[in-house]
Protein backbone atom coordinates (compact mmCIF):
# COMPACT_ATOMS: atom_id res chain seq x y z
CA UNK A 1 0.00 0.00 0.00
CA UNK A 2 1.57 3.52 -1.10
CA UNK A 3 1.64 6.46 1.66
CA UNK A 4 -0.90 7.90 -0.32
CA UNK A 5 -3.47 5.34 -0.17
CA UNK A 6 -2.74 4.40 3.43
CA UNK A 7 -3.21 8.37 4.06
CA UNK A 8 -6.15 8.73 2.39
CA UNK A 9 -7.61 4.77 3.84
CA UNK A 10 -7.10 6.42 7.47
CA UNK A 11 -8.89 9.40 6.69
CA UNK A 12 -11.58 7.32 5.14
CA UNK A 13 -12.10 5.00 8.46
CA UNK A 14 -11.93 7.87 11.08
CA UNK A 15 -8.39 7.10 12.68
CA UNK A 16 -7.23 10.66 12.22
CA UNK A 17 -4.35 9.20 11.87
CA UNK A 18 -2.86 11.29 8.62
CA UNK A 19 -3.29 14.22 10.43
CA UNK A 20 -1.59 13.15 13.27
CA UNK A 21 1.58 11.84 11.16
CA UNK A 22 1.61 15.38 9.46
CA UNK A 23 4.10 17.65 10.34
CA UNK A 24 3.14 20.76 12.24
CA UNK A 25 1.06 23.61 9.37
CA UNK A 26 2.94 26.90 9.11
CA UNK A 27 1.03 29.68 10.70
CA UNK A 28 0.27 32.58 7.53
CA UNK A 29 -2.64 32.24 4.98
CA UNK A 30 -5.41 29.25 5.06
CA UNK A 31 -5.94 27.95 1.52
CA UNK A 32 -8.28 30.23 0.49
CA UNK A 33 -6.23 33.12 1.19
CA UNK A 34 -3.23 31.49 -0.66
CA UNK A 35 -5.20 31.02 -3.44
CA UNK A 36 -6.84 34.70 -3.52
CA UNK A 37 -3.25 36.31 -2.67
CA UNK A 38 -1.87 34.11 -6.33
CA UNK A 39 -3.91 35.54 -8.60
CA UNK A 40 -4.64 32.66 -10.85
CA UNK A 41 -7.34 31.22 -8.86
CA UNK A 42 -10.49 33.47 -9.17
CA UNK A 43 -12.84 30.93 -11.31
CA UNK A 44 -11.67 28.48 -8.68
CA UNK A 45 -11.69 31.10 -5.37
CA UNK A 46 -16.07 32.07 -7.21
CA UNK A 47 -16.55 28.50 -7.29
CA UNK A 48 -15.68 27.88 -3.60
CA UNK A 49 -17.66 30.65 -2.74
CA UNK A 50 -21.14 29.66 -4.75
CA UNK A 51 -20.38 26.37 -3.34
CA UNK A 52 -20.29 27.40 -0.07
CA UNK A 53 -16.97 25.71 0.82
CA UNK A 54 -15.30 28.91 1.73
CA UNK A 55 -15.53 28.01 5.75
CA UNK A 56 -14.46 24.50 5.04
CA UNK A 57 -11.28 25.37 3.04
CA UNK A 58 -10.33 27.68 6.11
CA UNK A 59 -10.89 25.27 8.89
CA UNK A 60 -8.28 23.63 10.41
CA UNK A 61 -7.20 20.64 7.98
CA UNK A 62 -4.86 19.54 6.77
CA UNK A 63 -5.89 19.15 3.64
CA UNK A 64 -4.20 18.65 0.02
CA UNK A 65 -6.16 20.96 -2.26
CA UNK A 66 -5.31 19.96 -6.49
CA UNK A 67 -5.64 23.58 -7.40
CA UNK A 68 -7.06 24.39 -11.27
CA UNK A 69 -5.90 27.84 -12.32
CA UNK A 70 -8.05 29.84 -14.21
CA UNK A 71 -6.57 28.65 -17.64
CA UNK A 72 -7.77 25.20 -16.81
CA UNK A 73 -10.98 26.38 -16.29
CA UNK A 74 -11.00 27.95 -19.45
CA UNK A 75 -10.36 24.37 -21.04
CA UNK A 76 -13.80 23.32 -20.23
CA UNK A 77 -16.25 23.57 -22.96
CA UNK A 78 -18.11 27.45 -22.97
CA UNK A 79 -20.87 27.93 -20.69
CA UNK A 80 -19.55 24.82 -18.23
CA UNK A 81 -18.38 27.20 -15.72
CA UNK A 82 -21.34 29.24 -15.69
CA UNK A 83 -23.60 26.60 -15.72
CA UNK A 84 -21.93 25.04 -12.52
CA UNK A 85 -22.39 28.57 -10.78
CA UNK A 86 -26.07 28.20 -10.89
CA UNK A 87 -27.58 27.76 -7.71
CA UNK A 88 -29.35 24.74 -8.94
CA UNK A 89 -26.56 23.26 -10.02
CA UNK A 90 -24.60 23.30 -6.51
CA UNK A 91 -24.87 19.44 -5.78
CA UNK A 92 -23.17 19.35 -8.73
CA UNK A 93 -20.52 22.49 -8.10
CA UNK A 94 -19.74 20.33 -4.62
CA UNK A 95 -18.73 17.15 -6.00
CA UNK A 96 -16.50 18.82 -8.80
CA UNK A 97 -14.88 20.81 -6.09
CA UNK A 98 -14.34 18.09 -3.47
CA UNK A 99 -12.72 15.99 -6.18
CA UNK A 100 -10.33 18.27 -5.99
CA UNK A 101 -9.40 18.13 -2.33
CA UNK A 102 -8.13 14.92 -0.22
CA UNK A 103 -7.80 14.93 3.59
CA UNK A 104 -4.39 15.25 4.85
CA UNK A 105 -1.33 17.16 3.65
CA UNK A 106 -0.09 15.03 1.13
CA UNK A 107 3.54 16.49 -0.44
CA UNK A 108 5.43 15.76 -3.48
CA UNK A 109 7.90 13.64 -1.94
CA UNK A 110 5.39 11.90 -0.32
CA UNK A 111 3.98 9.51 -3.57
CA UNK A 112 6.91 7.84 -3.84
CA UNK A 113 7.75 6.97 -7.12
CA UNK A 114 4.72 4.37 -8.73
CA UNK A 115 0.81 5.23 -9.45
CA UNK A 116 -1.34 4.95 -6.57
CA UNK A 117 -5.31 5.83 -5.85
CA UNK A 118 -6.10 8.03 -2.95
CA UNK A 119 -9.97 8.87 -1.73
CA UNK A 120 -11.07 12.34 -2.27
CA UNK A 121 -13.24 13.87 0.46
CA UNK A 122 -16.46 13.17 -0.97
CA UNK A 123 -15.19 9.34 -1.49
CA UNK A 124 -14.21 9.16 -5.08
CA UNK A 125 -11.04 7.84 -6.29
CA UNK A 126 -8.38 9.87 -7.99
CA UNK A 127 -5.30 8.46 -9.59
CA UNK A 128 -2.17 9.60 -9.47
CA UNK A 129 0.83 8.73 -10.88
CA UNK A 130 4.30 10.30 -10.13
CA UNK A 131 6.21 8.72 -12.57
CA UNK A 132 6.66 11.23 -15.57
CA UNK A 133 6.28 14.49 -13.57
CA UNK A 134 2.58 14.24 -11.19
CA UNK A 135 -0.11 13.22 -13.09
CA UNK A 136 -3.23 13.31 -11.60
CA UNK A 137 -6.72 11.49 -12.96
CA UNK A 138 -4.70 10.54 -15.95
CA UNK A 139 -4.74 13.88 -17.58
CA UNK A 140 -4.05 16.90 -14.76
CA UNK A 141 -0.82 17.68 -14.74
CA UNK A 142 0.61 19.46 -11.53
CA UNK A 143 2.57 22.28 -12.58
CA UNK A 144 3.88 23.36 -9.02
CA UNK A 145 3.44 21.31 -5.97
CA UNK A 146 3.88 21.84 -2.11
CA UNK A 147 2.62 25.48 -1.99
CA UNK A 148 2.31 25.66 2.24
CA UNK A 149 -0.55 26.98 3.53
CA UNK A 150 -1.39 26.91 7.33
CA UNK A 151 -4.05 24.39 7.22
CA UNK A 152 -2.46 21.98 4.12
CA UNK A 153 -0.82 22.04 0.78
CA UNK A 154 -1.48 23.39 -2.37
CA UNK A 155 -0.72 21.74 -5.65
CA UNK A 156 -1.27 23.33 -8.74
CA UNK A 157 -2.84 21.47 -12.06
CA UNK A 158 -3.49 22.38 -15.41
CA UNK A 159 -6.75 20.83 -16.10
CA UNK A 160 -10.32 20.62 -13.93
CA UNK A 161 -10.71 17.00 -12.08
CA UNK A 162 -14.13 15.65 -12.89
CA UNK A 163 -15.64 12.89 -11.08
Amino acid sequence: MTVLTRIAATAVLGLGLAACTQPQQASGPDIVDTAVAAGTFNTLVAAVDAADLTTALKGDGPLTVFAPTDAAFDKLPEGTVDNLLLPENRGTLVTVLSYHVLSGAVRAADLGTEPSVATTINGLELSVDPTDGVVVDGNARVVTADIEASNGVIHVVDTVLLP
